[in-house]
């Protein structure tokens, strides 16, 4: 019975820490763009990086780029980096990458999703709020496309 115990440690997940690590917002072309009539095309652009850190603590950060462009003009431009440092034990290693990669930004996206949503609006622009993002797609479409590109570059080795 101990034998197991010591095998299989109980699973433990814990969010110790929730922080803005980094951040930016620029209005290049303030104020001539508030002149102009409003029609903004919006563009989205997500990463996640993970820092194994001492024992069974990761920090997962989840880096956001809002461009909002009026015709070929910036309105505005928005970098974030939401991080967290969640305590992840006695997962095997099959389900600590989408747990990582997928549920911990999860978590996290919400509150970069406010500290964008307030940023805008002390920009003086109207409230932008950013969709839902489904973690778990992205997450498995990355791992699909390493796969390609390292099956790939194993083809173009075994040709040359």
């Amino acid at each position: 019975m101990a034998e197991d115990v010591s095998q299989n440690p109980e699973r433990q997940f814990a969010v110790q820490r929730i922080y803005l690590k980094d951040l930016s917002f620029e209005s290049p072309n303030a104020p001539e763009v508030f002149r102009g009539e409003w029609k903004p095309q919006h563009e989205l652009n997500l990463n996640t990086r993970v820092n194994r850190l001492e024992g069974p603590n990761f920090e997962v950060v989840l880096a956001l780029t809002v461009t909002v462009k009026v015709g070929e003009r910036t309105a505005f431009l928005v970098e974030l980096e939401q991080a967290g440092i969640f305590h992840v034990q006695g997962f095997p290693e099959a389900e600590l990458g989408p747990m990582l990669g997928a549920y911990c930004p999860s978590i996290l996206f919400p509150y970069a999703r406010e500290a964008v949503t307030d940023l805008v609006v002390k920009g003086s622009f109207p409230q932008l709020v950013l969709q839902h993002v489904n973690f778990d797609l992205l997450y498995a479409q990355r791992q699909q496309q390493a796969r390609a590109e390292a099956e790939a570059s194993e083809s173009e080795a075994r040709t040359h």
